[in-house]
């Protein structure tokens, strides 16, 4: 593996990803500042773990079984500089792994990174912190840490102070600091870090509104500097707003990489999709004394049954109803709630034979079929789903909760639905 942090050569010619404009920078070259190939990397998970010293000594010499988990595979990409480039992916999926491959905290098994100027890694805030130390002596150790010389670190304790609020606890050991405090030190000392590439794992939102909005505001500053950042977040809003280009990962594989829009949609779509229940698989008990309810799902426009739909796709949701015995006049309903238990919207229809009666022998089975307009916000919705005799008499039949979908893409504001508007202020007059 090679792994070449001081020269980087010209852009592969041959790249198979095609790279959008980034803030131009002062320099003409190198214009890539990080480049990745063929970058794989596993690990050896023991089958059964010894953890305890009365189980080693009973079985001294037991034979040690492991299997290999793949945490990477043949990823290949490039970062041009100054670019914000974002990493997404789901708990598990390789994100972490190679964040820490790039900061140099694991060695590839095979692949190679090459980071044009000097880098510095985040991984995690406050590491190197010592509890028993100042925050005076622990801004100044960092600062050494990254590369400072122990006056350069002194010459910025100030700034640092400035920006995190803790000017009155600069002699205050950390150990007597609050979380808050920690995580607003450790971020201001991150602020100060004299570096071209910075690799960041999850660490904007910190503090009170107040100093996320300051946090926020730094960030787009470094932006405007042309730094070249690489963020790693579950965030989707975060990639949008910051990043030039993001990436998606799932099984150690990139499954694409471009806009952060698409990659945000990509990558709700494949989150969701893991944890929604499947085609109505989770139905509660549903047989009443006359008739029950055998299935209920939802379908896309090409009639597969899906476990989420795209905001602004149509809401097909399918239902197969059967009669246990003699039964007229039978009405089916459906709401659909949000995940708070607010019911968004309820319809329903009377259940009719082809003849034009109403009436229900043991056997008959009834296909629903029902399509709805989609103004939904991202998140999880549950469909209820209800049976009642003679035209919206007693109930017959409740099912809470019978069937679950999740709406991704779209707006991911405030409220349920998002719907058509226009709005306009006018000033009119005026004393000037």
């Amino acid at each position: 593996m090679t792994n070449d942090r001081n020269a980087l050569p010209k852009p592969l010619e041959n790249s198979s990803i095609a790279t959008p404009p980034v803030p131009a920078t002062a320099e003409a070259a190198p214009t890539v500042a990080i480049q990745v190939e063929g970058l794989h990397k596993a690990f050896r998970i023991p089958t059964h773990r010894i953890d305890s010293l009365k189980e080693r000594v009973i079985r001294p010499f037991a034979a040690r079984d492991y299997r290999e988990l793949e945490a990477l595979r043949e990823i290949s990409f490039e970062i041009q500089r100054g670019e914000f480039f974002g990493i997404v992916g789901r708990n598990g999926s390789g994100k972490s792994t190679l964040l820490k491959l790039l900061a140099s905290i694991y060695r590839a098994d095979a692949g190679t990174i090459r980071i044009a100027g000097r880098m510095a890694p985040f991984i995690e805030l406050g590491v190197g912190f010592n509890m028993e130390l100042t925050a005076r002596e622990n801004v100044v150790l960092n600062g050494v840490m990254m590369g400072l010389t122990p006056e350069e670190a002194r010459g910025r304790l100030d700034a640092v102070l400035d920006f995190s609020e803790l000017e009155e606890f600069v002699d205050l050991k950390l150990k007597n600091y609050s979380s808050g405090m920690l995580v607003r030190l450790a971020f201001s000392v991150m602020m100060q870090a004299d570096a071209d590439v910075l690799l960041i794992d999850e660490v904007l939102a910190v503090g009170d509104a107040a100093f996320q909005q300051k946090c926020a505001d730094a960030f787009r500053a470094m932006k405007a500097e042309g730094k070249t950042i690489v963020l790693v977040t579950h965030e989707m809003s975060t990639v949008e707003r910051y990043c030039h280009r993001a990436m998606l990962i799932d099984g150690g594989r990139i499954q694409h990489i471009g806009d952060p829009a698409e990659v945000g949609r990509r990558y709700l779509r494949l989150n969701f999709e893991h944890g929604a229940t499947v085609g109505g698989a989770g139905l509660p008990p549903s047989e009443a004394q006359d008739v029950r309810v055998r299935e209920l799902w939802m379908e896309d426009s090409a009639g597969e049954r899906v476990e989420g739909i795209e905001h602004g796709e149509k809401i097909r949701l399918r239902a197969e109803v059967e009669a246990t015995r003699e039964v007229a006049g039978l009405d089916i309903g459906f709401i659909i709630a949000s995940a708070d238990g607010v019911a968004v919207f309820q319809f329903g229809t009377l259940i009719k034979r082809d003849d034009g009666g109403d009436e229900l022998h043991p056997g008959d089975r009834v296909s629903v079929s029902a399509t709805l307009a989609n103004p939904l916000v991202q998140g999880r919705y549950f469909v209820h789903c209800g049976l009642s005799r003679e035209h919206g008499g007693s109930p017959a039949l409740y099912l809470h909760n019978a069937l679950d979908f999740v709406v991704f893409g779209g707006p991911s504001g405030r409220g349920i639905v998002e719907l058509e508007h226009e709005v306009e202020a006018i000033v009119e007059g005026g004393a000037g």
